[in-house]
């Protein structure tokens, strides 16, 4: 007989067997170092609610283990690179040693890289996954293994732990800023993104058309990987001569492709921005760290890296501790900053 209730660290575990901290950690430690009756007592608990105790917490106070384990899924898309070196930042601040590492959009590079880390006995991993790409069963038996905080691409109930942004409220400002300045927008997306975040986006889009009183226009073009900007502008240039669009604003799902779409734009002579004489308005999201020299300039949602980055560090020294907070998986989503640049 087993209990369900999910017991999160040793304080919790000590108090629902009854037993103090210190003599729990003393049988995790060495199980002969307590009394056989006291073994007993925890060895039925550990049955009974299906506790096992985070051993790589537990040797921080043996072995100070100091590396901490960052993986993205692209490392040379510039957000993941923004965002990683904001997490190295913190880790070596804090007096760890990060390892970084990127799966390159492939479920057996990221296989392979946290069978990796497992080895290693890192304190701890900070974890961007593939999203719908990854293997479920990997991502979620790592999590019980090794402290683990997700950021970025959520795993619904996998892991203690995902700090992200809230994707559909970056749509959500976007559309009611485009509306506000002019034609409600089309919305310019792939058929099969790489990162899952998008279809949050599409649906934030169609949500705020339709809370606005506009009709969704919704154009998912071909393509997948990760070169976004050539598909922005392969699709965009096919999308701009058919003369498919319904407005004269387009949002972008994100950044990339937007820059991609502006090549277009210029490819085809078509001016872009909120001028007179301009043909149509074109805005990303993500605040890609190139996107203020874009010419024009793009108008877009940023990423609070800074608090995504404290936040998911600050929870991760926590499991690293055993010291994970009550009350089930923690979930912590960061709104993003709208920037007003000429491009819409």
């Amino acid at each position: 007989m087993t209990d369900s209730k999910k017991i999160r660290n040793m304080e919790q575990f000590a108090a629902i067997s009854g037993l103090s901290r210190p003599t729990v950690s003393k049988f995790f430690h060495d199980p002969e170092s307590v009394r056989p009756s006291t073994r007993q007592r925890i060895e039925e608990a550990l049955e009974r609610h299906q506790y096992r105790p985070n051993i790589y917490a537990i040797n921080q106070n043996r072995q100070l283990t100091k590396t901490i384990g960052i993986v993205v899924p692209y490392l040379a898309d510039p957000y993941f690179a923004e965002i990683a070196r904001t997490l190295e930042t913190r880790c070596i601040e804090a007096g760890f040693s990060p390892s970084l590492f990127s799966s390159h959009g492939k479920r057996e590079l990221e296989n392979g890289i946290l069978d990796g880390l497992r080895s290693m006995k890192p304190a701890g991993v900070l974890l961007a996954p593939l999203g719908r790409a990854s293997d479920r069963r990997v991502i979620e038996d790592f999590c019980n293994d090794v402290p683990t905080v997700l950021f970025d691409s959520n795993i619904e109930q996998v892991g203690d732990a995902f700090i992200g942004s809230d994707n559909r409220q970056f749509t959500a400002i976007m559309v009611d800023y485009l509306c506000r300045t002019g034609a409600p927008p089309s919305f310019f997306e792939m058929k099969t993104p790489p990162n899952p975040n998008a279809k949050r986006r599409r649906l934030g889009y169609i949500a705020a058309m339709e809370r606005l009183g506009h009709q969704p226009d919704v154009h998912s073009v071909d393509g997948d990987g990760w070169a976004l900007e050539e598909i922005g502008l392969v699709e965009g240039r096919k999308l701009l001569e058919a003369g498919l669009l319904e407005t004269s604003a387009v949002l972008c799902s994100n950044d990339r492709l937007a820059i991609g779409f502006l090549s277009a734009c210029f490819d085809l002579g078509m001016k872009v921005g909120l001028a007179p004489d301009a043909a149509i308005r074109v805005a990303g999201m993500d605040g890609h760290p190139f996107s203020k020299f874009t010419s024009p300039p793009l108008t877009t949602v940023a990423h609070d890296y800074e608090a995504v980055a404290d936040r998911a560090f600050k929870t991760l020294s926590a499991f690293i501790g055993d010291q994970a907070p009550a009350g089930g998986r923690v979930e912590a989503l960061f709104e993003g900053r709208l920037l007003m640049r000429a491009s819409a």
